[in-house]
């Protein structure tokens, strides 16, 4: 098998694996309740005060009104709330419960696991290259579609 397919075989594989074991790994019994989406979500809107709708849309690289909808079922959850800005009531902030914190650390603490799984098989000068065409696929898929 040459360069080519051998990529494109891990590429292809890769993804679709992370998508479902990271979905086996994150929705526990605990939160059984949220999806894969919900999880991808709830680390956009992040730990601390809070981002806005429009901010969060940008992180998922969606339209607010498609984060909208989820939103709504987070914050009926009781993984997230809204608060309107004191300075201007028109902008709204998305901020994560006790809840929603616990659900990111869970989701986080999966990445880093996935993480540390990769460079615990890499020697220190590989980790650069690695990263290197990492970031070139992670290039690639931000202007396919500009």
């Amino acid at each position: 098998m040459d360069a080519y397919e051998s990529i494109n075989r891990v590429l292809v594989h890769l993804f679709n694996d992370i998508w479902e074991l990271e979905e086996k790994a994150v929705i526990t019994d605990e939160f059984k309740d949220l999806t894969n989406n919900d999880m991808h979500i709830i680390e956009a809107i992040g730990l601390g005060d809070g981002n806005n709708m429009s901010a969060i849309a940008r992180k998922l690289n969606i339209t607010v009104g498609s984060l909208t909808t989820s939103m709504n079922s987070l914050v009926n959850k009781k993984y997230a709330i809204r608060e309107r800005s004191e300075e201007d009531r028109r902008v709204v902030y998305i901020r994560l419960t006790k809840k929603g914190e616990k659900a990111y650390r869970h989701h986080e603490e999966f990445h880093r696991k996935m993480v540390e799984s990769v460079l615990e098989n890499l020697e220190e000068e590989e980790i650069p290259v690695l990263t290197k065409a990492l970031d070139g696929v992670y290039k690639f898929f931000k202007s396919y579609n500009n």
